[in-house]
């Protein structure tokens, strides 16, 4: 059972994703989040789909099709490296040609989890390969959004620091053969002096709530970025321990603040709305809750434009629409047509007759 909803204003919960066919809950991946979202009285949803780290072009599809059949949702694609470790996509799939077909479907913005340290070692490149300047100018040119994962918690690095789940979730950074933090820290700097415009929301805080005053500084120098407040526990905490702080500076920076839960299809959706729950809390309230594990966070207690910007007003204007993009069901037939030969036999056969019966 969900909680009564407590949120009895506008809210967009901009960073879900999809990894599952079904639940038990749910059924089918297409209900996946509309109990949460009508539980919880969300005004809309976003969700973000992953490159082929994770399911790739089955995983645009799949989401997709979600947009399609539910009202008020949102979306951000993903780019699939065909090629691993990296090399050159096969014609007509080089990353603007896909970018350019993501975006003529009907999705709202563009999703990269390409900063993350272990879908950089998969690729065996680096952010500033050649490989991905042609997007990176494109999308700057075209102002399309960008939610963005770049590195993982800095204690990740640390075999003292990293916490048990990590290394059981291959996020164990210390052995040498993974990109530096602040190494990949820089490199996203050489990006933004060289597209200084790109509309980009760095995900997790840009994991970087340890450390404000860089963060304030790239604030100050690139008037395009964001972050979102997505869990990751770590940050609140880090929140908690600066609390004064953090009240003065999400107000001067409640223009450049979003919010999302992370949460997952096939999780219940009792954990999404417990999630969204302690957010909003915490953003719009002084109420002190248990929050991540058995800490207790205080509320910021934001008002006005400072919480309507990060509940809602800064992804509206982060993707240049206050109603998602419809899909185009003749271009998400014909780029599923395009690409099925990449996909795996199960997402075929899961996809095929959703395809016939949506889309035909």
């Amino acid at each position: 059972m969900l909680p009564e909803p407590k949120i009895n204003e506008k809210i967009i919960d901009t960073h879900l994703h999809i990894e599952a066919w079904k639940n038990e809950e749910a059924g089918s991946f297409l209900n996946g989040f509309e109990l949460y979202r009508n539980g919880m009285d969300l005004n809309a949803i976003n969700i973000c789909s992953l490159n082929n780290h994770a399911r790739g072009v089955a995983n645009n599809i799949m989401i997709a099709l979600y947009k399609l059949v539910n009202k008020n949702t949102y979306a951000h694609g993903a780019l699939d490296h065909i090629v691993k470790p990296m090399g050159k996509n096969p014609d007509g799939m080089d990353l603007v040609t896909q970018y350019k077909e993501l975006m003529e479907i009907g999705f709202d913005g563009i999703k990269l989890i390409e900063g993350k340290p272990n879908v950089l070692k998969t690729l065996g490149c680096t952010l500033l390969t050649p490989y991905f300047d042609s997007l990176f100018a494109e999308m700057e040119k075209d102002g399309t959004h960008i939610v963005f994962h770049v590195n993982d918690p800095d204690e990740f690095w640390d075999d003292n620091l990293a916490p048990d789940w990590a290394k059981a979730n291959g996020w164990f950074y210390a052995d040498g053969t993974y990109a530096d933090f602040w190494a990949v820290v820089n490199e996203i700097y050489t990006i933004l002096d060289k597209y200084p415009k790109l509309n980009v929301t760095f995900a997790h805080f840009f994991f970087f709530a340890k450390y404000p005053e860089k963060l304030e500084e790239i604030f100050k120098k690139y008037e395009n970025v964001a972050v979102d407040i997505t869990p990751g526990g770590e940050m609140y905490l880090a929140f908690e321990d600066n609390h004064d702080f953090y009240v003065d500076f999400f107000k001067k920076y409640s223009n450049r603040i979003l919010v999302g839960t992370d949460a997952t299809f096939p999780w219940p959706s009792k954990d999404f709305a417990w999630c969204i729950d302690r957010l909003y809390n915490f953003i719009a309230t002084d109420n002190t809750q248990k929050a991540f594990g058995d800490n207790m966070l205080r509320g910021l207690n934001l008002q006005g434009s400072d919480k309507e910007n990060i509940l809602w007003r800064n992804f509206e204007r982060r993707v240049g629409r206050s109603t998602p993009k419809e899909i185009n069901k003749e271009k998400l037939l014909a780029y599923f047509e395009k690409y099925k030969s990449i996909l795996s036999d199960e997402e075929y056969s899961e996809l095929s007759p959703l395809v016939d019966k949506y889309l035909r």
